[in-house]
């Protein structure tokens, strides 16, 4: 019976304790899924009035700036890197 009872003590789930604060694990993913879609419309958009208008100065400098843009929505963790890197030029650990 003691056997039993401890068996049945060691297989039964620990409590969880509970989380106080916010959760914003997926706060970067939602807002990556919400605001890509309405940039890359935007993006077509500017570019499609560029491209009729024969601006095509305007053109390239906004595409390289809607790239640059883009590769933030897209890219994980792109900050993070970017920050530690020039954190690590700079001599601050």
């Amino acid at each position: 019976m003691k056997t039993v009872m401890l068996t049945l003590i060691e297989m039964s789930p620990t409590p969880t304790p509970v989380s106080t604060g916010i959760d914003t694990g997926g706060l970067a993913n939602f807002l990556r899924a919400f605001f890509a879609p309405l940039f890359l419309v935007v993006v077509s958009v500017v570019a499609l009035f560029f491209l009729f208008t024969r601006e095509i100065t305007r053109f390239v400098q906004f595409l390289i700036l809607a790239v640059a843009i883009g590769v933030i929505f897209y890219v994980p963790n792109i900050i993070e890197v970017t920050a530690r890197a020039i954190a690590g030029a700079l001599g601050i650990r």
